[in-house]
């Protein structure tokens, strides 16, 4: 099957594009919104000196903070007004979605259309003041551990930078909406990937000068060039890779006249869970790490301090534990997202079946039976892209910036943004069509 860049190359040319006025609105509209994004990333906090913050910052830039300062553009280590970006909204969401698996209220709402999708994304905001809150006073009390950071410690320092912090994500969760309606592409993914994105050329630079400088091998740098190119490949291959189930619907009789039954497939995605468990991996996996980089580490138990140097960046109990969780988290995701018995429900009430299948209980066991295995080569695949990138930055000390999650988020949303531009220029050529053919009847009705 062709991948959407590919089917765009064939199917547009510049003239379609230039005719497309909507499509070009939503795309200055999409990058004028991300503009405002990155112009807020170096907008400081208020009380904080900068100076002071760079120099921490250097020694907690391996942990979780260093993730998170990748997917914020930067803003974190600036501690700029933007700084939780949006991930505090991507964890709400999440947990929603867990809550919509076991609490019968929100799995009811999930049924009741765009009326309860609604309500649930009120939910996921109230979730994502919650959430923000919390980790801006975390940040806030944090920062006032450390000596020259804070220039006036106090409750009016933490009021403001918890006002600040939640109200910056509030904005980019706010921005990601208007992205998504008005817009191309989803505006929570487009963010994130600005963010990466911003943060690449200056890796890509990093990378060129260790190795003009001699602290990086030529072998190194050239390796470090194609293992990137073929991760990009390995990710668009497998982000477009598909198990079809062919779904048969009866022959249906209307007046005198039998209608042939319609057949369709119903394609299960090979990774169904997308980018979420490179991130939830990473964050739980680093996370004590930088808790103890925080504290004191003189103060904790010789078993705590060599199971924290264990899971040091590089390690293989690192590697172990990080391919264990992405694997965790894939079945995991995968089944809050997707529900066998929901779907097989469905073909049945529209007359749909699988053939040799029997409908309902049994269809649902064989697309759970089926979206398992398929699960196994996704969580594979996952945990090949994202180890991968982690030998060499271990190894030889590329950048973090190019790492496994960095790239796949890049290449998914790039892909899922050409899809829709794609999209959209199919509409506008068949509306076009429709137009030319109306004109056409006119003049020949008038003759």
């Amino acid at each position: 099957m062709a991948s959407a860049a590919e089917q765009l190359a064939a199917n547009l040319n510049f003239s379609a594009f230039a005719k497309a006025g909507d499509l070009k609105k939503r795309i200055w509209f999409t990058l004028g919104a991300l503009l405002v994004y990155r112009l807020g990333t170096y907008i400081p906090m208020p009380g904080i000196n900068p100076d002071a913050l760079a120099r921490a910052f250097e020694q907690q830039q391996s942990g979780i903070l260093g993730m998170f300062n990748m997917f914020s553009g930067g803003a974190i280590g600036r501690m700029a007004i933007f700084a939780l970006g949006i991930m505090p909204y991507i964890s709400a969401s999440i947990i929603i979605q867990l809550m919509t698996s076991v609490i019968p209220s929100l799995e009811s709402l999930k049924k009741e259309g765009e009326q309860g999708r609604q309500v649930i994304n009120q939910y996921t905001r109230y979730g994502t003041v919650l959430l923000a809150t919390v980790q801006a006073y975390g940040i806030s009390a944090g920062l006032e551990t450390q000596a020259g950071i804070v220039l006036n410690p106090g409750w009016f320092f933490q009021l403001s930078a918890v006002v600040t912090l939640v109200g910056g994500t509030m904005f980019l969760m706010w921005l990601g909406e208007q992205i998504t309606s008005r817009g191309i592409g989803n505006g929570i993914s487009l963010i994130i990937f600005a963010g990466i994105v911003a943060r690449l050329p200056s890796a890509v630079a990093n990378l060129l000068e260790l190795g003009r400088t001699g602290a990086l091998s030529t072998t190194v740098v050239l390796l470090v060039i194609v293992v990137a190119i073929a991760c990009i490949a390995f990710i668009v291959f497998f982000e477009r890779a598909q198990r079809r189930l062919l779904i048969q619907y009866p022959k249906r009789q209307v007046g005198n006249r039998m209608f042939q039954g319609d057949t369709s497939h119903l394609p299960l995605k090979l990774n169904t869970s997308g980018v979420i468990p490179p991130i939830f991996a990473s964050s739980l996996l680093l996370l004590p790490v930088t808790v103890a980089n925080f504290s004191n580490t003189a103060n904790l138990p010789g078993w705590a301090t060599a199971v924290i140097a264990s899971l040091g960046h590089g390690q293989p109990l690192y590697m172990l534990v990080y391919a264990g969780l992405i694997a965790f988290f894939s079945f995991f995701y995968t089944a809050v997202v997707f529900d066998p018995k929901d779907t097989a429900d469905n073909l049945k009430k529209h007359g749909g079946f699988i053939p040799g299948i029997r409908p309902g209980e049994r269809t649902a066991e064989f697309i759970d039976y089926v979206l398992t295995r398929i699960t196994v080569i996704g969580a594979i695949y996952l945990v090949l892209i994202c180890l991968l990138p982690e030998f060499l930055i271990s190894a030889a000390g590329v950048p973090f910036y190019l790492g496994g999650t960095s790239l796949l988020i890049v290449v998914s949303v790039t892909m899922d943004t050409v899809a829709q531009i794609q999209g959209h220029l199919l509409a506008h050529q068949y509306e076009g069509l429709v137009k030319k053919a109306k004109l056409r009847g006119g003049r020949r009705g008038a003759r």
